[in-house]
């Protein structure tokens, strides 16, 4: 599915729409340049699940935890990753094997220590706008 995004409000009400179309349980990668809108795109979805306040970009910290609704939700921001072994020094394995949604920012940083996603979103800017791209990933 392809969809333009005239601004960052559109971004974040496309997120906000993933929060009813998503389930409970999955591995999405959000590619796109700095800037393209995936931490918008993130905070969309954790408001329309119910969180109160700013989303601010894991980038230094790699991962912010959520709790929403009985829902675990992990943001990640891989863009400090110096090498993909970084993130089994961090447990990444004990992430996927909850019962959560995963939503990782720069997933090219840990080509190798990840599992396949679920979804791919994809945002590349065009003009003052975003088109994004999203791709449901067929598990073999």
């Amino acid at each position: 599915m392809k969809r333009f995004l005239k601004s960052a409000e559109e971004t974040e009400q496309f997120g906000a729409q993933l929060w009813q179309q998503l389930p409970s349980k999955g591995l999405i990668f959000l590619q796109g340049d700095l800037g393209a809108g995936k931490t918008t795109l993130v905070r969309g979805y954790l408001h329309a699940a119910g969180h109160i306040g700013a989303v601010k970009s894991p980038t230094y910290t790699l991962v912010e935890e959520y709790m929403l609704n009985g829902l675990k939700i992990f943001h990640f921001d891989l863009y400090r990753l110096a090498d993909p072994e970084e993130l089994e020094w961090l447990g990444i394995r004990d992430y996927f094997d909850q019962d959560c949604l995963c939503f990782i920012e720069w997933p090219d940083k840990g080509k190798g220590s990840l599992p396949e996603p679920d979804w791919v979103i994809t945002l590349t800017t065009e003009g003052d706008g975003r088109c994004l791209t999203l791709e449901s990933i067929p598990k073999q």
